[in-house]
């Protein structure tokens, strides 16, 4: 059932439309990232949200309520800012309280769930500790804590982590999640992070220039994108123009010299989008696109390769499970299932 519904949501600053007919419903609990790049109006619609913005037009309903008219200190939201925006002059635990002092909560209570919160979030140690003397993802943390500990009906994350440096915001990533999900808050995540979006989310909405590109659960975005925006932006992506092959016994396509069995595959004609994790070397064969390693940089756990072809250059993806890979300047083939290609639209927008 729905708990937060935007309903044809939209920003104007004069002719232009930061947010435009933008509609989303999410159920309680649920937790949804807006993603997209700078400009996309995700932060735009997690301001209005919030209240710091009035939409031009369309409703926000939470929980029954339509909260257009609602002050934003009154609606009972949980914040939480890229930079923390904690007070320097308070401790840790004097930061969580502030809001349960603002709502008038008992001395005894406030100091149970400001220990309760702290403990959950790791920082019981740090209770005393002043903002400066903390790190960055011990101030997250505290921000965070800040912004649960006084059950909002919804919290709004704006770009959390993208102050931490890699390792300690895959490692935030988790203890966010496994927080949302004991807790049960309904959360709204603006980032331009996809590995972030498709790590936390139930539901990623895709945004571009202030529309929809796709509302979809992570994997169905990452494996069924409804355009070539989406496909690119999540991950990386290869798009091949296709045309039919008559000459083929059965039904098939042509990308280049490989001639592709559809195997059944209902696929069109146009554009289809193949993940480089899904291409393999193989030896020479009709189905096999031919190319020269063009590039190849190690990263650890795999390889990224970019094969030169006749369609252009190809981005392949081979986990490093000790099978070598090709040299640069190596006569290369490549293959992949026809169950492995997704038709794409030209998305109307361009990002």
């Amino acid at each position: 059932m729905s708990y937060l519904v935007l309903n044809n949501l939209t920003k104007r600053y004069g002719a232009a439309a930061a947010v435009d007919g933008l509609s989303l419903s999410i159920a309680r609990g649920e937790f949804v990232s807006l993603l997209g790049p700078s400009g996309c109006g995700k932060t735009t619609t997690l301001q209005m949200i919030a209240g710091f913005v009035e939409p031009t037009a369309g409703s926000i309903v939470l929980n029954g309520k339509e909260l257009r008219n609602v002050p934003a200190n009154r609606r009972g939201l949980g914040i939480v800012f890229q930079n923390y925006a904690l007070f320097p002059h308070m401790t840790a635990a004097q930061n969580v309280a502030f809001g349960l002092e603002m709502q008038g909560v008992s001395t005894a209570e406030c100091a149970d769930r400001v220990a309760d919160i702290l403990k959950m979030v790791g920082l019981t140690h740090l209770a005393d500790r002043y903002p400066a003397r903390m790190s960055g993802g011990q101030q997250q943390r505290v921000a965070l804590a800040r912004a649960l500990v006084i059950k909002p009906s919804v919290l709004l994350l704006d770009e959390p982590l993208s102050n931490l440096d890699a390792k300690l915001r895959e490692e935030m990533q988790l203890e966010l999640r496994s927080i949302q999900r004991t807790l049960g808050t309904t959360t709204v995540l603006v980032t331009h992070d996809q590995s972030e979006a498709l790590a936390l989310s139930d539901r990623i909405v895709v945004m571009n220039q202030g529309k929809v590109e796709q509302i979809a659960e992570p994997l169905a975005a990452y494996e069924q994108p409804q355009s070539e925006f989406v496909g690119g932006f999540l991950g990386k992506a290869n798009i091949f123009k296709t045309e039919a092959e008559p000459s083929a016994v059965t039904p098939s396509i042509r990308i280049g010299e490989a001639v592709l069995p559809l195997d059944g595959v209902p696929l069109p004609v146009g554009s289809v989008l193949v993940r480089p994790e899904k291409i393999l070397f193989t030896d020479a064969q009709p189905s096999a696109l031919p190319g020269l390693m063009k590039t190849r940089v190690f990263q650890g756990n795999h390889w990224l390769c970019q094969v030169s072809t006749s369609v252009g250059d190809v981005l392949v993806i081979r986990q490093n499970d000790g099978v070598a890979v090709p040299e640069e300047g190596t006569a290369v083939h490549m293959r992949w299932r026809a169950q492995d290609m997704r038709a794409v639209l030209s998305s109307q927008l361009k990002a």
